[in-house]
Parts: C-alpha cells; structure tokens; sequence
C-alpha cells in the first residue's frame, strides 16, 4: 500500500497501547504498595497507571477492527494467525522459564527432576510470566474470530448494539454490592473480552453525524474514565486500608469508557508527518515481540538499580517506559534480522 494513502490511526492506537502496557508494569510496583510509601509517590504511580489501564483493550478492539469484516476460510486464518502467535510464545515461554529456573538456582532453591518437570509444564500450561496470560487469552479470541465475525459482518447495527448493551451491563452486576441484588440471570455468553473484540468492529465501522461533537465525548469519556480510575482506586484502598485493585481490572465500567473514548478519539487520525509516521509504523511493526520481551528487560533494567524510583517517580517511571521500550524494540529488530528470526521473535 502507498504510505502516502494508508491509513495510520490503528498504528497510532497499538503504539500507545504497547507504551501504556509498559507504563502499567513500571507503575504496578509501587502502586501496590499503598500505604508503605510516600503518599506522592503513590499518587504519582496511581496517577500513571488510571491513564493507561486501557492497553489491554485497546489491544482487543484493534483486533476487532482490523479482522472481523474479513472474510476468511477458518482453516487459513487459523493456520496463519495461530503461527504467528504461537511460535513467539513458545519461544519466549522457554526464555522466561529458563530465566526464573536461574533465579531460582541463584538464590539457593534447587528442584529435583521431578520438580523441574512440574514446573516447566505449569509455566507452559499456565504463562511463565505475568503478562503472557494476555497471550493464552487472544488465542481463545482468534478461535472465535472466524464464527463471531461472520455474525457480525451480516448482523444490523441493532443486533451488535443490543450485544453490545448486555455486555455493558456484565461490566456492573459482578461487582461487589450490585452482584448482591442482580437477579440470577446466566449472561456469561455475552462477558468477557468478546465485547471488546466487538466493539472495536462497531466503533472502526461506524458513521457518526458529527465528527467534532463524537470528538469532544470522545475526550470526555477518556477523562471521566482516568478520573473514575483514579479516584475509585484511590478510595477504596483508604476504604481497606490496603490497595484494592478493582477498579484497575479492564472488565469494569471505568476502563471500558476510558477505552472507548480513546479508540473513538483516534479513530480515522491522520498525522501527515512522514518521519513519524514511519517511527510508529516501526513500533507497530514489532509491537508482539515487544509486548513478549518488555518484561525480561524491566527485570535487567531493576538489577541495574533502574526502576520508578530511580530518580522522583514523577520522571523515574516514564524514563523507565521509554528505556523499556527503546531496548525492547531493538532486540525485536535484531532478532528479526536472525535467520527465521521472525518466526519466534514476535
């Protein structure tokens, strides 16, 4: 496709999500340590990591707009997406397995074979990292892709908007209180991160009438759902006395407004500024592999002492993104000039 006449703004959104994901796990450390820090610090943290809380989504929706109207033979898209996937999560699970048995082995924990066996099967089975799960969850989603896109391609905006509706409404009745007085009623057929997959279809193939008003409630609804975030966040944890992370969770109303106005906030932006766009065509480019790899290389930054409190939080944390992501990108980019490199780099 021409650069010139393509179209960016799902780059722009899978860039800022690839950031947002590292700002949330550089901001995680100390957010969760409520109470035991300096209440600006954890403010700060806080404060960081309520603006991003919609990369997972965003993640969703962009797949939701980029591969439900496709129509596709379900052997193929199978057998192309779940390579492309896959082998990088292979790869990098034997990476991070292999990293925690050294850290194990480094601070005197020796496993017999057995021991050794166990683990590697839960680690492949389960993610041996934290942020893997993410991994494991999409594949379920791809699984479903060639079905729900069918659907969704054929169904009347009535039919997605009613979905969509019962969705939202899945968002509230499994919280604390609400859960209490919702009736009995199984909506797990419509829960989930399906809706998101959804609504990213819905929002990408949408006309609105008025571009400019869209844009304001666009911006008002990111807004409103950082501030939800952050307050609620906030107040809870004092409620408790300990951090509550519940309205850090991405199925909760807070972070699906905040996600909504983003991705309808850039949602057929267009930068005309070719050497940036060739920057976030790059970024986009290898976004897997960072999202595989950013965690390994947090945990080298933090041995060598660089982590959000390295200098103020205030800078220590997006310094500590922007290294993440500048390192992780440029592994991603070599390993790629590897032979089959591109197969497992992600």
């Amino acid at each position: 496709m021409n650069q010139e006449n393509r179209s960016y703004w799902p780059d722009y959104l899978r860039v800022i999500a690839t950031l947002a994901v590292i700002f949330l796990h550089v901001s995680a450390t100390p957010v969760q340590q409520f109470g035991n820090i300096a209440a600006f610090d954890w403010w700060v943290a806080n404060f960081y990591d309520s603006c991003v809380r919609f990369c997972v989504p965003i993640f969703v929706m962009l797949t939701g707009a980029l591969l439900l109207p496709k129509k596709m033979d379900i052997q193929d898209f199978l057998k192309r997406r779940l390579v492309r996937v896959v082998y990088p999560l292979i790869f990098w699970s034997i990476i991070y397995i292999a990293f925690t048995l050294i850290e194990k082995s480094l601070h005197g924990e020796s496993l017999n074979l057995f021991g050794y066996a166990k683990y590697i099967y839960t680690a492949l089975m389960r993610g041996s990292s934290f942020h893997l799960w993410y991994i494991y969850m999409i594949i379920g989603i791809y699984l479903f892709v060639p079905i729900i896109g069918k659907w969704a391609r054929e169904a009347p905006e009535f039919e997605i908007r009613y979905f969509l509706g019962i969705w939202i409404c899945t968002l509230f009745i499994d919280k604390p209180f609400i859960s209490k007085v919702s009736p009995e009623i199984d909506l797990s057929y419509f829960s989930g991160y399906l809706g998101y997959l959804v609504l990213g279809f819905y929002l990408s193939t949408k006309t609105f009438a008025n571009p400019r008003k869209t844009k304001r409630i666009a911006l008002l609804l990111l807004v409103s759902g950082i501030v939800l975030t952050n307050l609620g966040t906030y107040l809870a944890s004092e409620y408790k006395s300990a951090f509550v992370k519940l309205f850090y969770e991405y199925l909760t109303p807070n972070v699906f407004i905040a996600s909504a106005g983003l991705f309808v906030l850039f949602k057929d932006l267009s930068i005309n500024n070719l050497r940036f766009n060739r920057m976030v065509d790059f970024i986009s480019k290898y976004s897997y592999g960072i999202y595989l790899v950013h965690v390994l290389i947090l945990y080298l930054l933090m041995a060598l002492g660089i982590q959000w409190d390295f200098i103020h939080p205030l800078l220590g944390i997006p310094l500590t993104t922007f290294l993440c992501l500048l390192i992780s990108a440029f592994v991603i980019y070599l390993l790629h000039k590897l032979p089959f490199g591109k197969y497992v780099a992600g």
